[in-house]
Parts: structure tokens; sequence; C-alpha cells
């Protein structure tokens, strides 16, 4: 099998190998999808504007024998060439299993696709061939976050500090290319300071409005309810929909849900909160531990039937959105304080 892992997968964008010259790149992460597509058409190719070195096909719409004739294709000038494929819904399979069988010279074939279930008969097709690769492009992890964060700074000249990269994880992520463009940002912003803080995420990535709705949300389910007064009329005025209160509430009664049924299903506390809350900025974990102690399975099961309940009414009776969002919140922040 040739479906390549972690470093793996690194270690052949950087340095195709000749003998596996047949590269499908797919997963649900878009941006680290076109990526390693371009890291590795760089790779393969002198120059990637030169249309007789690098040849681009829609998978759609490309006929039968196009793929194999431009592979073998013996360039006019000399030099590297590369095709570069782009799937959509044709079966590129018995395309690309001919080409495996008869691999080309001095040729990279580069299939990009998206997400592919495992049964994929393209898939199938470049992770059994000895010819071809198969390069998995998922979602990064907190750990993958926390390389990227380290690589760009770097690059930049640039250390951060331990509290803002934690922050910084939780913040980006997703699409690999988006995460670089914020990080790419935040260094531009931080050019000359030497050090990233907290302060500076904060000022260029976190969303003013999110961080107040946190501390909206860890008021009510931490039990304290003149906290919670205070913090919401802060999101209030900072502009955050009772609708978006309501719904970020319901997400986290049903996170606090499922943290605590795999604590009651024996799990650590430690590791039911890293599972349940992945990503979580550690400025928050008290208040997450402090909700996770108030509240039962069962309790917590009846409050998110109740926030539904508010979120219905809410978009339905909008003039009363206001006071609906800020009634359930505060009953939810009172019933935190009531013993079991």
């Amino acid at each position: 099998m040739t479906a390549l892992k972690g470093s793996e997968i690194d270690a052949y964008v950087s340095r195709p190998d000749a003998g596996r010259p047949i590269a499908l790149v797919y997963g649900p992460d878009a941006g680290l999808v076109r990526e390693r597509v371009e890291a590795l058409i760089k790779a393969s190719v002198d120059d990637p504007n030169d249309p007789f070195a690098l040849v681009r096909l829609d998978g759609d719409a490309v006929e039968p024998g196009r793929i194999a004739e431009e592979a073998h294709t013996v360039p006019l000038f000399g030099g590297r060439r590369a095709v570069w494929i782009k799937a959509g819904r044709s079966n590129l399979a018995p395309a690309v299993e001919a080409l495996a069988a008869d691999p080309p010279r001095d040729c990279r074939i580069i299939v990009e696709a998206g997400d592919l279930r495992k049964d994929a008969a393209i898939r199938l097709a470049c992770e059994t061939a000895r010819t071809a690769v198969a390069l998995p492009c998922y979602v990064d992890g907190d750990a993958d976050l926390a390389r990227l964060i380290d690589q760009e700074m770097k690059a930049a000249g640039l250390t951060i500090a331990d509290d803002a990269r934690v922050l910084l994880v939780s913040l980006i992520g997703g699409d690999r290319q988006a995460s670089r463009g914020e990080l790419k940002k935040l260094a531009l912003y931080g050019h000359g300071r030497g050090r990233i803080e907290v302060d500076d995420v904060i000022a260029v990535i976190a969303d003013a409005a999110a961080l107040a709705l946190d501390d909206v949300i860890d008021a009510v389910f931490a039990g304290k309810p003149q906290v919670f007064d205070a913090e919401f009329a802060r999101a209030r005025a900072a502009g955050t929909h009772p609708d978006r209160l309501i719904g970020t509430a319901l997400r986290h009664a049903a996170q606090l849900h499922r943290t605590r049924l795999a604590i009651d299903a024996g799990r650590s506390a430690q590791d039911a909160l890293r599972e349940g809350f992945r990503g979580l900025f550690f400025r928050r974990e008290p208040a997450v531990r402090a909700a996770l102690a108030a509240w039962t399975t069962p309790r917590l099961a009846q409050v998110m039937t109740d926030l539904a309940e508010t979120a219905t009414a809410v978009r339905r009776q909008a003039d009363l959105a206001d006071p609906l969002c800020h009634r359930a919140l505060l009953q939810t922040a009172l019933r935190a304080r009531q013993k079991r």
C-alpha cells in the first residue's frame, strides 16, 4: 500500500520519488490539497507558467486517451514535464491504472481531488499501485497547527508566547491556506516586535464579539448570574445577536453533555475534557471544569431541550428576542448553582 502518512507525505512533496510519478492529492482540507499540489508542481517542473512544461486537464472534460498521451509526450525542447488533472465526477481510475502499469518518464502526474471515500476507485488505484502514491490532506489537529504557527513565526523572525500559541490554535484551522494567511497577517502586524503576545493575537485574529460571547457562556454554565448580566450587556453592545448567543449556549451545553457522558462512563476528567473541547483556550478551562462539576448529565439534557425551545422562540418573535434570550440564559445560570 502506498498511502503515505505524516512525515512521509512532507518528504514526498518536497522531493517527489521518480519511481512513483503518479500522485493523488485529496482530502477535506481544500487549502492543504492546493498547497501540496502547488508544491509538487514546483518540484516537478522548471517553469509552472510554461504550457509545454505543465499541462492542465479538467477530469470531467478530458477524453479517455488524452491523459496517457500527455504523460508520454516527449518535450520538444527537453526539460521536465507535469500533468495536473483536477478530478471531478468522471471515473479517472482506468486511466490512472493504465499509467501506473506503464509509467511515464520525466513526467509527474498530479491528480487533485476533494474528499474521497475509502472505496473510491481512484483512491484504491493509487494506494495499490507501486508507481503511484495517495496523499491524504486532513484538517490540521492541534499539534499540526502548533507546528504551523512556529514555522510561520520562525520564517518571519518572530517568537510567540505559549499562551498566545494556545489561543491561536483555538482560532485557526479547517483550511491550511486560510490558516497560513491569518498567520502571515499576524507576523506582519508583529514585525519589529520580536515576540507575539496574546494581545497581538486578539488584536489581529480574534473576533472581539466572539471573545465576549465566550465570557457570557462561561458565566452561564459556571453559575455566575451577576457576571452573566455584565457580560451579556457587553456582548449585546458589541453587536452579538440574541440568536447567536442562544445557539452558542446550546452547542456549549451539547459539548458539556458529551463530556459528562464520557466521565460517567469512566473516562478521566482530563481526557474527557480534552476530547470534548478540542482547542479550548487554557484561560477558559477553569470555567469549563466548574461547569462540569455543577451539572449532571440529565440536567444538561433538560437544559439542551429548554435552550432549543428558546432558540425557536427567538427566531419566531424577533421583537422579543433580547428578553427571551436574557431570561433563558439567566435561568440557566441560576440552575447551575442549584444542588443536584
